[in-house]
Order: C-alpha cells, then structure tokens, then sequence
C-alpha cells in the first residue's frame, strides 16, 4: 500500500528554569509583567504529528509519504528523515515563512510557559493531493492527522470527491473544531483515530452516538492508554489488544502517534487489524521508554523478541515476515 500521512511538521524548543515562575510574579504587578528568565537547558527535538507518524513507519520500513508545509530551514530535518525511510518529496517548502515551532520553559515545579508559531504550517491548505498521487503512481490510504485547520477539511473534501480512502485522527486541533467541522472530516472514513477523551469529545461536539458514528466509518480505533487499543466495526464484534510490559516508563510523548505509525505499517504489510493493533502498540512502548519522539532506535531482533513475547509465536511469525 502507498500510504501518505498529512499532518503537522515542527520543532520543538523545551528549555528548562532551575527557579519558580512563582516567585518572580508581584501580585499588583501583573497586569504589566516583563520577564526573562536564565535557562540551565535547552533541548531541541523534531516533531509534529505528520512528520512523527511518518519516522515511526519508516523505522518498520513501509516508506511512507510525508504531506505537510515546512519553512526554508527544513533542509536538516528532512535529511533526518530521508535518512530514516521517509518519503519527503511532497512537502510544500515556504519560501517566507519558518517550519512551525513550539518554545516552552518549565520551572522547577513542573509549570510551563510556552508558545505554539504556526509559521509554514498553515501553507498546508494550498497542497493537492492530486500532485502527490501523481507523483508517486497513485494512493490508498491517506491519513489526515492535525495540521492547519483549512488543511484538514480540504484534503478530506479532495480525498472523498476522488474516491480515495482516508483515516481521520483530529488529535489535538479537536479542542478548536466545532460539532459541523468534525462531522464533516469524519463522514465516510475508512478508519477514525481517538483516544478515549476524544472519543467522548468527538460524540459531545457531533450530537451523534458511538453507534451513529460507526455506522459513518469503517472502523473506530481508540487507543486506551496502558490497556492497550479498541478496534470496533459495525455490526462486528469489537478487537481488543493490549500493551506489552513496558521495561521503563520515561516520556509519554508521541506514543499515540507510534501507535498510529506502527498499526498504519501493519495495513501497508496487508496483516490482520489485530496484527496490525500489536504492532503499533509495540512500537508504542519502544517511544514511552524513550525521551523524545524520535529519538528511539528500532533494533529488529529487539523488536521481534519482545513482540513474540507479548503476542506469541503465530503473531511473531506473521510481522517477522514483513520486518525482516
């Protein structure tokens, strides 16, 4: 399968404030605060959605199709997953604007101060998928993960009129959608990404039921945290898998979009959904043991011994196959 994820392309700035924010606000003062603060830390890492989902598929090997905008100081990142099995060719260069950045300063109790620049992203909207199918010979799953809202609604509007299959994961641009805009990137999706929150966000915000729901997309896949993922299709009974055990837990970050990488692998190797599930959620506890979202290495012989391990011989056989 040609699989193209679209979503979001950044970078994040995570720097680190020995002090208490706290302790430099005057009460009577903060209708007028100006503040700098001395950091000990800086950490830079790669991120945003599109780009994460992807580097997780091209660990497994299944060259995915990154759709996104970037900024003219893309060159390193897209080095960095060119390097890592991750087509880049369709992503739109802004010749004016930074790739989008996320700068945020956590103090010593944990609060944070930061700021989100939308910056190239919000180019996205003007991206065809047309071009892209094109250019790679055609596509059978394109994945609309968060991006610049006019974005999303576009590439589902052109995915539906050209008849081509598409999985919906609003993840965080969720809490800026209203009831007609999630209707509409939802209806008709072969497969519909939430975690459990969302899922009860995305039935609050729509007015439909769960069953209403399903009965709009061909399959509902909620990832459940440390219990693992439920895939539930009308009329069918619901697949349940679970996490294997975890050997540290260090970051929670990009776990869900490991999952997402590694269940999206799974389609493209044409297994079962259950495989599929054990895949991703595999490759999901490789990212939580690990600080940063891309910062993991996926040694095969490791990956296989501890997937054999929590699934079995049969499951092991049928992924080792396609990862080998």
């Amino acid at each position: 399968m040609r699989i193209a994820v679209t979503g979001s392309i950044a970078t994040d700035h995570l720097m680190t404030f020995p002090g208490r924010f706290a302790d430099q606000l005057v009460a009577d003062q903060l209708h007028t605060v100006s503040l700098s603060f001395l950091v000990d830390t800086l950490d830079v890492r790669r991120g945003g959605v599109g780009a994460t989902i992807c580097f997780g598929m091209g660990q497994l090997g299944t060259r995915p199709i990154l759709v996104g905008a970037a900024g003219y100081d893309f060159d390193e990142y897209r080095a960095w997953l060119d390097r890592h099995g991750v087509d880049t060719g369709s992503v739109r260069i802004s010749e004016v604007l930074h790739t989008a950045r996320f700068v945020c300063t956590t103090d010593a109790d944990h609060n944070q101060i930061g700021s989100f620049y939308t910056g190239a992203m919000s180019e996205a909207r003007q991206i065809e998928l047309q071009a892209v199918a094109d250019r790679v010979g055609g596509l059978d799953l394109v994945l609309i993960g968060a991006d610049d809202p006019e974005a999303m609604l576009r590439h589902t509007e052109e995915c539906r009129s050209r008849g081509i299959p598409f999985a919906a994961d609003f993840s965080q641009q969720i809490a800026r959608m209203d009831g007609d805009e999630i209707r509409i990137l939802l209806d008709g999706a072969t497969y519909l990404f939430s975690n459990e929150y969302e899922k009860g966000l995305i039935e609050n915000k729509t007015g439909w039921t769960d069953a209403e729901i399903l009965g709009r997309v061909g399959h509902r896949v909620t990832t459940l945290g440390a219990r693992g993922v439920r895939i539930e299709r009308a009329g069918e009974p619901a697949i349940e898998v679970g996490c294997p055990d975890e050997e540290a837990k260090v970051d929670p970050t990009g776990v869900g979009d490991a999952f997402r990488a590694g269940f999206l692998s799974g389609l493209s190797w044409g297994v079962s959904l259950e495989r599929a599930a054990q895949v991703g959620c595999m490759l999901a506890t490789l990212v939580i043991e690990t600080l940063g979202t891309q910062e993991y290495t996926l040694r095969r012989a490791h990956f296989m011994e501890r997937f054999i391990k929590a699934y079995g011989d049969e499951a092991g056989a049928e992924v080792q196959a396609h990862l080998a």
